[in-house]
Formats: C-alpha cells, sequence, structure tokens
C-alpha cells in the first residue's frame, strides 16, 4: 500500500560555477594609458538547507531529485566584480540526517535548526587587472571560474520525539495519542492505519509539555525489513523514553506475554542501545476485561520482574491516560536531552586523472598553467590545510609539471598562477 509519508530521499546538489575573469583596458578621454581593469567574476551560489517547521515529510524529494545553485555573473571592464551565484536553499524538516551517498557518512543532522551548507560554490575567475607589474603593464589574460562542488547526498528523516509509542498494530496507540494531544490520527479497526508517524504535543501543566509520536505498529521480522519494516524503526531512534502498548484483553487472538516479548526482540535486533532506552509498559483495552484478569495479571507479573514500569489504562475510555502521562513528563525530567548525530564525514582525496591537456605559457616572470584536470584539483583541495597542500604538490610533480617548466626555463621567484592559486616557484 502506497504511503502518503516519505522519510527517505536521493538527491543530488551542485553548487554553481564561478564567473570567468576579464581582460579589458581602460579607455576614457584625455586619460592616457588607462592600464588593465578588467573585473573578477563573480563566486558560484551554494545549496544550503535549511529547516522549514511546516514540513513533516521529505515528499517534495520524490519527483525532484537533482538541485542546481547559479552561477556566478563574468567580471567586467572598469574594474566591474561579477555578481555572485544566488544559493538554492532546499527545506527540510527538522530531525533530518543529510547522509553522502556513496559512503553512508553523516555529513549534517538538521535537528538543530541551524542551516548547513552541503556544496560550496566555485570561485570566481581573477581579471587582468591582478596581472600587471611595472614590467608587465599589458596583460592580456584572466582567468576562469572554478566549478563549484557537487555531491550525491541521502536525506533520512529521523523524527524529534521525546516519547515513541510502539507496540503491535491495532493496540491504541493512535488512539491514545489523539486522547492525551490535539493530534488527530487516522484510527480503525485493521492492521496499519498508521502508514505514517504522528506526532502530538501532549501538555502536562504549566510549562510542562513532551512531544509523543504514534509509530506504525511493528510486526515480527520488522528488523528484517518485514511490514513496514525499518520505515518506523528509524524514527524512534531519537525517542528519550518508550511507552509500549500491549493489547491486554488479547481481543486479537494473541498472548499479551508473547506480544510484549516479539516487540522487545525487534527491538533488540534492530538496535540494541534502543532496547536499553527506557520503558513504561502499557496494558491497554483493560475495559474489555470484565471479570477476567487473568492475563492482566500475568503480563503484570513478567513485566515487573523484568524491571520496567507498569500501567493500566483504556485509551478508549480515557481511564489511567492522565497518570500516564504525568509518569512520562516526571521519567522525561531526569532524561538526558534528545541525541543529535555527529557528522563523521571525511571528504575523500579528489581522484584526479592527469593524463590530460595543460597548457603552461609564459608572460616575463608570469607562469600561466591551465587545464581541465587542473581546474578540478584546485577547486578541490583546500590550501588552509597542510596535509592538502602537500597532495597538491605530489600531484603536479608526480604529472611532470614542475619539469616541464623547467625544461622551458622557469626561475626561481617566477610568479606561477593556476587560477585563483599564485605563488613563487622555489627551485
Amino acid at each position: 500500500m502506497a504511503s502518503s509519508f516519505v522519510d527517505k530521499a536521493r538527491i543530488s546538489v551542485h553548487a554553481g560555477k564561478g564567473g570567468d575573469g576579464a581582460v579589458a583596458f581602460h579607455r576614457e578621454k584625455y586619460v592616457a594609458a588607462g592600464g588593465p581593469d578588467g573585473g573578477d567574476g563573480g563566486r558560484g551560489g551554494n545549496i544550503v538547507f535549511t529547516v522549514d517547521e511546516n514540513m513533516s515529510t521529505l515528499m517534495d524529494f520524490r519527483y525532484k531529485r537533482k538541485y542546481v545553485a547559479g552561477n556566478g555573473a563574468n567580471g567586467a571592464g572598469k574594474r566591474c566584480y561579477g555578481k555572485d551565484g544566488e544559493t538554492l536553499y532546499i527545506k527540510v524538516p527538522r530531525g533530518t540526517i543529510i547522509r553522502d551517498t556513496e559512503t553512508g557518512a553523516i555529513m549534517h543532522d538538521m535537528s538543530t535548526g541551524e542551516d548547513f551548507i552541503a556544496a560550496k560554490g566555485g570561485r570566481g575567475g581573477w581579471g587582468n587587472m591582478h596581472f600587471a607589474t611595472p614590467t608587465r603593464q599589458v596583460p592580456r589574460f584572466a582567468k576562469p571560474g572554478l566549478p563549484g562542488e557537487s555531491h550525491d547526498i541521502t536525506l533520512e528523516l529521523k523524527l524529534l520525539a521525546d516519547v515513541g509509542l510502539v507496540g503491535f498494530p491495532n493496540v491504541g496507540k493512535s488512539t491514545l495519542l489523539s486522547v492525551v494531544s490535539k493530534a488527530h490520527p487516522k484510527i480503525a479497526n485493521y492492521h496499519f492505519t498508521t502508514l505514517f508517524p504522528n506526532l502530538g504535543v501532549v501538555y502536562v501543566d504549566e510549562g510542562v509539555s513532551f512531544v509523543m509520536a504514534d509509530i506504525p505498529g511493528i510486526i515480527e521480522g520488522a528488523s528484517e525489513g518485514a511490514g513496514l519494516g525499518h520505515d518506523f524503526l528509524r524514527h524512534i531512534d531519537r525517542c528519550r523514553l518508550l511507552v509500549h502498548l500491549v493489547d491486554a484483553s488479547g481481543s486479537e487472538g494473541r498472548d499479551p506475554v508473547e506480544d510484549f516479548e516479539a516487540i522487545n526482540a525487534e527491538l533488540r535486533e534492530y538496535s540494541p542501545e534502543l532496547a536499553e532506552r527506557p520503558q513504561i509498559v502499557v496494558a491497554n483495552k483493560c475495559d474489555l476485561l470484565g471479570e477476567d484478569r487473568e492475563k492482566l495479571e500475568t503480563l503484570r507479573r513478567h513485566v515487573e520482574a523484568q524491571g520496567y514500569s507498569f500501567f493500566e489504562m483504556s485509551a478508549a475510555t480515557h481511564e489511567g491516560t492522565r497518570e500516564l502521562v504525568k509518569e512520562c513528563a516526571q521519567r522525561l525530567a531526569d532524561l538526558p536531552p534528545i541525541a543529535s548525530y555527529e557528522p563523521d564525514y571525511v571528504p575523500p582525496e579528489p581522484k584526479v586523472d592527469t593524463s590530460g591537456e595543460l597548457t603552461i605559457e609564459h608572460f616575463d616572470d608570469m607562469w600561466l598553467v591551465e587545464g581541465p584536470w587542473l581546474q578540478r584539483l584546485v577547486a578541490t583541495v583546500n590550501f588552509s590545510d597542510y596535509e592538502s597542500r602537500m597532495y597538491f604538490d605530489r600531484i603536479l610533480r608526480e604529472a611532470g609539471v614542475f619539469e616541464r617548466m623547467e625544461a622551458m626555463g622557469v626561475r626561481d621567484g617566477d610568479t606561477v598562477s593556476m587560477y585563483d592559486l599564485m605563488f613563487e616557484y622555489r627551485e
């Protein structure tokens, strides 16, 4: 059955290319030899993820998979800088995890609400005004802009709820949420009424409230993907407290103790850490027991023997719901805040095929080195990092760039320009 809830999506993002620098010369009446005045190109636009509190699914990413920011404008004469490319803001629900698709590593957790730059725009190329010297007064060259970063990204929504309701389908989770909050989940007497998580804010007292999530019903084999499988399990990853509802009446023809053990087994299979999360066990549908309370007492003894708190309740008649809410608030007051995921993504060293074309031009004491593979290399190296600079130097030496320049007569102290990188040559 198709669901209107989408909690995982794969997209590609491409930041904008930097604008090219301009080759221009000052031309003005009565001004002799105005000199070079070509401006720099504008920076390419970034790709930025931002939290939208009104979004609750990743539905917007089901059909649109490619996101491209604006390119920087080219520079112009009169030292006019090109306009920066327009930054593209991508809205996601709070709680979205941004992962690198290839490695699965976490790039950012959007639960903090802070914007995240997922791909940086390319730097703009320098205009010829930068290359004028006393001995080179008419530089007829400028630099192209650099390409922006690109990433294949997987978005994964993990709900930010304090309390997660877990249990088999049709045990009354949706009914409980509708009773204790203003949420209006779909409620009916059949399995998998809830096909996507519902959130509700539960107000306990003045200044005391928490968020409760009605998680789709767990079935045996869910940890291997049966039923809704991981589609629901990832949403209780962040819950600080689990409320485990069990049908004490056995109205579905199942044994309450077996149900309780089956759900906990699925939690352990999915995540041992999740199975250790504080848990309150709630026997629901007690209004259907009548005089026969043997199943209820058997469940109580079994649960309390394992150290869990046990509550009797009937969500349909509201009996015991207020006591449960107060217990949840009291437990939450002593628990640490909702976990956020630390980024563990490490950008890989760029893979550069240096067999392509490379041009080296010589103007007085200025050396211009350009080529498609060099452009890609310069765009991906972090020159503020020592290891990255050493990697860059090694690639150039292995490609024979310095050897070619020495054969062409480069001298100690000459200036070498590689796109927006400029340095003095040292033997």
